[in-house]
C-alpha cells in the first residue's frame, strides 16, 4: 500500500505538467465561467444525483461553483479538461482527506482568488454540504517542471521537499480539503504547485457566522 502510494503520489504530483502541454491555453474562458456564480441552491439543485456519498460540486460565494468528477479507477493522473469542472483526487481519499485538482488555466484559475479565512462548500449528490474554512495558502516552485523526479521549494520559508514529502504535508494529516493546481510563470504552465488547505468548519462557528452561509 505505503510503496504503490508513494510511486503514485509521484506520477499525480507532477503528471499534470504533461497534461497540461496537450491542451491551450483558454484563460478568457475560465474568467466568463467566473463571472457567472450561481446562488447556492440552485447550484445545489444543478449537481444533485442523489448519491449521499459522492462529492458532487464545491462552492465559494463570490468565487467558484464548480461540479466535481471522481478520477477513473487506476487513474489518479486524471485531471478533467473540462472548462468548469474540478477533479477528486483518489490518493487523497485513501489516506483519509479531500484533494481536488484542477487545470490553471481552467476551473483551477478560481483556486488562485481563494484567501485565509473564505468558506468552501462541497456539495453531496443527496443535497447535504459541508463547510470548511480556508486556513493555509501553500506555494511551491518545481526545481525540474518536465521531470518526474522534481524537488519543490516553499516561496515563502525556501525549504526544499521531496514530491513524495509535499504530498505528505498538503495530504496527510487530521481531516481537510487540499485543493491544487499548478503556479504559471513566464509562459511556463507548470512552473510551480499552488495548494489550498481548508478544515472543517464546526455548526459553533457556522453559528457566529450566520450572514456567511444563509444570505444565498
Amino acid at each position: 500500500m505505503a510503496s504503490r502510494i508513494k510511486n503514485q503520489v509521484l506520477i499525480v504530483t507532477l503528471l499534470s505538467v504533461f497534461i497540461s502541454s496537450l491542451f491551450p491555453f483558454t484563460q478568457a474562458s475560465a474568467d466568463e465561467a467566473s463571472n457567472s456564480i450561481p446562488t447556492i441552491s440552485s447550484f445545489i439543485e444543478s449537481v444533485k444525483d442523489g448519491n449521499p456519498a459522492s462529492l458532487r460540486g464545491i462552492y465559494v460565494r463570490g468565487v467558484m461553483a464548480h461540479p466535481i468528477i471522481q478520477q477513473p479507477y487506476g487513474n489518479p493522473g486524471f485531471v478533467s479538461s473540462v472548462n468548469d469542472t474540478v477533479t477528486q483526487f483518489s490518493i487523497a481519499s485513501e489516506v483519509g482527506n479531500i484533494g481536488l485538482l484542477a487545470h490553471n488555466y481552467l476551473a483551477g484559475v478560481d483556486f488562485s482568488a481563494l484567501k485565509t479565512g473564505d468558506i468552501i462548500t462541497l456539495v453531496y449528490g443527496d443535497g447535504h454540504t459541508q463547510s470548511f474554512l480556508v486556513e493555509e495558502i501553500l506555494q511551491y516552485q518545481a526545481t525540474s517542471p518536465l521531470s518526474p523526479y522534481s524537488n519543490f521549494i516553499d516561496l515563502n520559508t525556501q525549504e526544499l521537499l521531496t514530491a513524495e514529502q509535499l504530498f505528505n504535508k498538503v495530504y496527510r494529516g487530521d481531516f481537510h480539503v487540499t485543493l491544487q493546481t499548478c503556479i504559471e510563470k513566464d509562459g511556463e504552465l507548470s512552473w510551480g504547485r499552488l495548494f489550498i488547505i481548508a478544515k472543517p468548519m464546526s455548526e459553533k462557528y457556522l453559528d457566529l457566522v450566520p450572514q456567511t452561509v444563509t444570505i444565498w
